[in-house]
């Protein structure tokens, strides 16, 4: 069973749309405020736990997760736009007017093809594989979801130690700019892996 954690551990901390926008907020003074938005991450996987493992993966086909990841890619853009266009104040406890709310989590972690990814193997594989089903399967879903919240929190926790020792507002914004790149990045690549191969394939 440490296996699961340890898998989970590994996909769920790793850098990708959801921890960025963790680390923004957390540098833009926003770590308490994003509350919302870590707890509707860990509510979507919640939610796809416990789909794909009472389900299975007989739900999820390559054009829906084609469907599901240009979505997905949509939205990432969208709020990498947003973190481009805010204005950072330090003179107003550095509140950008973008907040992450717990539908943005949700939402951005539902049509994320890499949260697909990650709790499918767990939930139709090594679930079944030591016996975790019924009553148990909605325990570990639990816990792996509340492991889910704290990914993009301590993200931000880590933004916000930083964020405090820069005084240069200039300097955040870069930072802002810098992860709204990374952002566009992420939604480029999700998008090549996820919808235009899988796609290219079906079509030849």
């Amino acid at each position: 069973m440490l296996e699961i954690v340890a898998y989970a551990l590994g996909v769920m901390y790793t850098p990708g749309p959801v921890n960025l926008l963790g680390l923004n907020a957390g540098l833009n003074g926003q770590a308490r405020t994003s509350l919302g938005f870590y707890f509707g991450v860990g509510l979507a996987m919640l939610l796809l736990f416990v789909v794909f493992g009472w389900a299975g993966a007989a739900w999820v086909r390559g054009d829906m997760l084609a469907i599901i990841g240009a979505v997905g890619c949509g939205y990432i853009f969208y709020l990498a736009i947003k973190i481009a266009r805010s204005s950072i104040d330090l003179g107003t406890a550095r509140q950008a007017p973008r907040v992450l709310r717990l539908r943005d989590g949700l939402i951005m972690q539902l049509c994320n093809p890499k949260g697909v990814v990650a709790t499918l193997p767990i939930a139709t594989i090594q679930f079944p594989a030591v016996g975790i089903h019924g009553i148990s399967l909605m325990l570990w879903s639990l816990g792996l979801a509340a492991l889910a919240v704290g990914a993009p929190g301590s993200y931000a926790l880590v933004g916000a130690v930083v964020g405090q020792r820069i005084e240069n507002p200039a300097i955040l914004k870069a930072f802002s700019l810098a992860m709204a790149v990374l952002l566009v990045g992420v939604s480029l690549s999700i998008g090549y892996e996820h919808v235009w191969l899988p796609l290219s394939r079906g079509a030849g």
